[in-house]
């Protein structure tokens, strides 16, 4: 086993999701569970772990609410993001078998990924607050009648029995974890880059369609844009956006030169490799 070079935080038990993707993300670091978003970026940010890892959106929910909105706040910088295919399972207890089982429990997010299934094996979904947690508490019950959604490495933590695997109801399914860091590293680490920034817009006529033109005539793709209000307000609206390459780059220098002139506030959030899954 790699010894341990840091510490890393996810939202969830061990066993989440959210374990796989720092496994998969940084497999040296050690996995440090938290209860929600905002204790993963305070960890991070006052220096308990040396990264944190956040769920963005998925492939078939989409994006994991608030955490946008959460990113501006959090004082840090994306350095990676990983694409994390999950696979959801159902798991029981040992000795239950699928036709024993009545009940299924996950996260908000992970029940509508699977609903075909449960509906042709007549299993009803029942809300947990985490995907992991649902496969601790199955396992604690030992109720045959009772499952947990759950990844196969929740399975092997909570000694629980595979009663059906990859029941997701689209085979694409994947989630996009960003990894968080206290300093912006905007070092070229490789070829395909994306940086990710937020802006305010002036208050003037067609200003977000200034703001966007300079992309558009440089030829830089943009993959994200989401606006959401600031501070309770229906006149301020901040935008979250994702381009494909560094700020280095001419074309992308020149468009964010342009964006500059009809914004009032531009941060840049991260800039940090393109995961290979995104082709």
């Amino acid at each position: 086993m790699a010894q341990s070079t840091g510490r890393i935080a996810f939202q969830g038990e061990l066993g989440a999701y959210s374990h796989q993707a720092c496994a998969q993300a940084r497999p040296d670091f050690t996995p440090v569970p938290c209860q929600t978003f905002e204790d993963v970026v305070e960890m991070t940010r006052n220096g308990e772990v040396d990264l944190g890892v956040l769920a963005v959106e998925n492939s078939t929910y989409g994006r994991v609410a608030d955490v946008h909105s959460l990113l501006p706040r959090a004082k840090l910088h994306i350095v990676d993001e990983a694409f994390v295919r999950v696979h959801v399972n159902l798991l029981g207890v040992k000795g239950a078998r699928l036709e024993d089982v009545r009940e299924a429990h996950g996260h908000v997010v992970i029940l509508p990924q699977c609903a075909g299934f449960l509906k042709d094996h007549g299993i009803k979904g029942k809300v947990s607050s985490d995907n992991a947690r649902a496969a601790r508490e199955t396992a604690e019950a030992g109720d045959v009648t009772r499952a947990a959604l759950a990844s196969e490495l929740a399975a092997e933590i909570y000694g629980l029995d595979v009663l059906a695997r990859h029941i997701e109801d689209h085979k694409n399914n994947t989630t996009r974890f960003l990894v968080m860091a206290r300093e912006l590293d905007q070092s070229r680490r490789a070829e395909k880059m994306i940086t990710t920034f937020t802006f305010r817009v002036r208050n003037i006529p067609a200003a977000l369609y200034k703001a966007l033109g300079g992309f558009a005539t440089n030829g830089v793709n943009m993959t994200k844009l989401e606006s959401y209000m600031v501070g309770g307000s229906f006149t301020a609206t901040e935008f979250y956006a994702d381009i494909e390459g560094h700020p280095e780059d001419p074309p992308v220098a020149r468009a964010l030169e342009e964006l500059g002139f009809f914004t009032t506030q531009l941060s840049i959030l991260g800039v940090y490799p393109s995961d290979r899954s995104r082709d």
